[in-house]
């Protein structure tokens, strides 16, 4: 009987130690669509990728009109002016190759630019939810990450130690500075 009470007492202890934690959950991904600045980033994200787009067809024009122009003007071109031709059009269809990479880079990188300012400013406002509300933890429903979380410590060295990894810049000698006696 003893046994069984003292089991309940810390069984209550570990529920109470839990109580006291609060774990809620946002969709930071619904919650950035729902944000006035999100149509506006969105808005110029479209028009940039346009832009973009436009930029690859003019591309894609000047290319097929320099090979028009090379096909038409082939029977009166000398050896090496044709060769010369052929080497431009040869470039410039490389380069129109590698121009849909090249932009779907650059809008990834814009959009990444423009979004995070937003992205940042949804995070200090869950965690000032968060910290009102007295929630200790607050999960990332969108991608299971963490977004807030009490101070912890660093595990680490402690892990480490135990697998018996040790420190590559500990295990150095240290070096004396030249002239130095101790």
């Amino acid at each position: 009987m003893k046994k069984l009470i003292v089991g309940a007492v810390m069984a209550l202890g570990i529920f109470s130690a839990s109580a006291q934690t609060k774990i809620g959950y946002i969709n930071t991904d619904v919650l950035i669509s729902l944000m006035p600045e999100a149509a506006k980033v969105d808005s110029q994200l479209r028009e940039y990728q346009q832009s973009l787009q436009l930029q690859g067809q003019t591309l894609q024009i000047e290319a097929d009109k320099k090979r028009d122009d090379y096909f038409k003007d082939s029977a009166t071109l000398s050896a090496s002016m044709k060769e010369i031709r052929r080497d431009e059009l040869v470039k410039l269809y490389a380069r129109l190759q590698s121009y849909d990479e090249e932009a779907q880079q650059k809008a990834s990188q814009y959009a990444q630019s423009k979004i995070g300012p937003v992205r940042e400013k949804a995070l200090e406002a869950i965690k000032t939810v968060a910290k009102e509300k007295g929630y200790s933890y607050v999960l990332d429903e969108s991608t299971n990450a963490i977004l807030v979380a009490p101070p912890g410590d660093d595990l680490l060295n402690a892990v480490k130690a135990k697998l018996g990894i040790k420190d590559p810049a500990a295990a150095a000698p240290a070096t004396k500075p030249a002239g130095s006696k101790n």
